[in-house]
């Protein structure tokens, strides 16, 4: 079923060549991307990432049911550390769903054509993150009721907004299915899709209001999420440099996921045509840009805590820095503030294989992030003879750790039943090149 393009006469910022391998045709773009799924059997490298990813999911549902049955006792919390790796990972996880809400609705928003071949599994990515964090809300009575509203709307706003752009892509599955149940399926789905203008017109309507409800909720999510610690008393948290970047660095850690994802994925499908060079140094670019301004966050942090002149912020620098979690500090600062910086040289943006390993690390830093920030600002705060060390139990974890395979899992049912890369949208980046080729 031929696609008919959206918004063409939209303004492209770049050309379509630059994010689209040429040659391609919309019956090929069409084939290479729903031969992903509608192939017969599925390779062994899948069922062994699935297979791994379900075993940790096995290990998530002992954590949480021995936590039912035996309270919170069996984590590391204590007096002092209250908030241990249940709001550190819940943080975490909130931060690494925001790149999919930025790439499909502002981008889309700005024209941006690069985000077509990324935008179907970062938005996918969003909606498997929030669910991991969702794990780590303790109860709906909870004194942080503004993150069950936040966040529930981040969800619902964001799953509407998936399945909204998978529907032409559904009805494109339903007419290729070779099996009656996959056709029945996909159909079920695609709600009666049959490409009609009338179709288009209302689906460009509702996609882009949907895109214009999402854009706030990037910065909204997470700047209520900075409130939660900004509102607080305890040092090192009350700064009113934390909302804008709590954001900042919801976008790094965001775009450092989609990359730890799209990179193996383009080489294991064979999608180098369509997750080209190009969007590996724009998102490598926007790594950097919101790197830097989480680097500018760790100095005026410092500044504040110097400036202020205040007893208990100045050893909370020095605590951090030399105090018995420094390495964890200094870890981060590795992760976080130096290693961005090879993303200024062209070469390391547009390689792989470094590119990769760079988004590695930048996960790994923005985790140790959240664990200064909560641990090392808890563990010791006014009183000396309320100072205590945490230290995370096997529960700590085990239920860590299976919020990883959840999250793997639900990724690997995705791309095998849906498809990972927007068809209609591809087959738009078709159009513009075969329009630009006329008009040269």
């Amino acid at each position: 079923m031929a696609a008919k393009p959206r918004n063409r006469a939209a303004a492209e910022e770049e050309p379509a060549s630059h994010v689209l391998a040429p040659g391609h045709t919309f019956s090929s773009v069409t084939d290479k991307i729903s031969a992903i799924v509608l192939t017969e059997g599925t390779s062994r490298g899948w069922w062994i990432g699935f297979s791994i990813s379900f075993f940790f999911v096995t290990v998530l549902m002992a954590s949480v049911t021995y936590l039912i049955a035996k309270g919170t006792g069996i984590w590391g919390i204590n007096i002092p550390v209250g908030w241990g790796f249940a709001i550190l990972i819940f943080v975490w996880w909130i931060g690494i769903g925001h790149a999919g809400t930025l790439i499909s609705a502002v981008l889309l928003l700005l024209n941006q054509s690069w985000r077509t071949s990324i935008n179907r599994f970062a938005e996918a990515m969003t909606l498997f993150a929030v669910a991991c964090a969702g794990l780590y809300w303790p109860q709906f009575r909870s004194a942080l009721v503004w993150d069950v509203f936040a966040v529930s709307t981040y969800l619902t706003v964001s799953l509407l907004f998936w399945y909204v752009g998978l529907i032409p892509d559904l009805a494109t599955l339903r007419d290729r299915a070779q099996s009656r149940v996959g056709a029945v399926v996909y159909g079920i789905l695609a709600m009666g899709w049959r490409g009609s203008a009338r179709h288009w017109r209302r689906f460009d309507v509702a996609y882009q209001l949907l895109a214009g409800i999402a854009t706030p909720l990037v910065v909204s999510v997470h700047t209520v999420v900075g409130f939660d610690f900004a509102t607080g008393i305890v040092p090192g948290w009350h700064n009113t440099l934390f909302p804008p970047y709590f954001v900042a660095g919801a976008i790094y850690s965001g775009f450092a996921m989609v990359l730890t994802l799209a990179i193996p994925l383009r080489r294991a499908y064979g999608l180098q045509d369509f997750i080209t060079t190009k969007h590996l140094d724009n998102m490598a670019k926007i790594m950097l840009a919101t790197g830097l301004m989480v680097a500018y966050g760790y100095v005026m942090e410092a500044f504040f805590g110097w400036y202020s002149a205040n007893t208990y912020e100045e050893y909370l620098l020095i605590n951090r820095a030399r105090g018995p979690y420094a390495p964890s500090y200094w870890a981060l600062i590795l992760c976080n503030v130096i290693a961005p910086q090879f993303l200024w040289i062209r070469a390391v943006r547009t390689n792989p294989v470094l590119l990769w390993i760079i988004a590695i690390i930048a996960n790994v830093g923005m985790w140790l992030e959240r664990f200064v920030i909560v641990i090392a600002s808890l563990h010791r705060d006014f009183l000396p003879s309320a100072w205590d060390m945490y230290y995370p139990t096997f529960w700590d974890w085990s239920t860590f750790l299976g919020t990883l395979g959840l999250f793997l899992f639900l990724l690997f049912l995705f791309i095998r039943f849906l498809p990972m890369i927007s068809i209609f949208e591809m087959r738009e980046l078709v159009y513009h090149s075969e329009e630009e080729q006329l008009n040269d």
